[in-house]
């Protein structure tokens, strides 16, 4: 659908601009009035945590927890990977506002109709 845009993230502190690119992406998109959802997935699911993000602020950018708070209060989704979410043993009720843990089918539903997706 040509309203609708995906912004996958695999990384968190890992690879804390490539998380921090990703959520400038999806603002952006946000900006260009696309019904925008972040999918949360590997190390990046750890983004999801309140608290996690506080301290991540690539030179040149907001810092992440800005990224992450404006995307969210803008009405974009973050759909986090629940094996993913398992596998880490994080607690499901200190999510970030706009988080929701879903299984890989939820992804499937949105990029279903050809929504395009970027990955970081």
């Amino acid at each position: 659908m040509a309203g609708q845009f995906c912004v996958s993230i695999t990384h968190a502190k890992d690879n804390a601009d490539k998380a921090t690119v990703g959520f400038v992406i999806a603002n952006a998109a946000l900006g260009s009035e696309k019904d925008t959802l972040v999918f949360l997935s590997v190390e990046a699911v750890r983004l999801a945590q309140q608290g996690y993000a506080d301290d991540i602020h690539e030179e040149g950018f907001a810092p992440l927890r800005d990224l992450m708070a404006n995307f969210a209060a803008s009405g974009g989704k973050i759909y986090v990977c629940s094996p993913c979410f398992k596998r880490r043993k994080l607690d499901d009720q200190k999510l970030v506002a706009g988080a929701v843990i879903v299984g890989g089918a939820k992804l499937v539903e949105f990029l279903s109709d050809g929504a395009p997706c970027v990955s970081y």
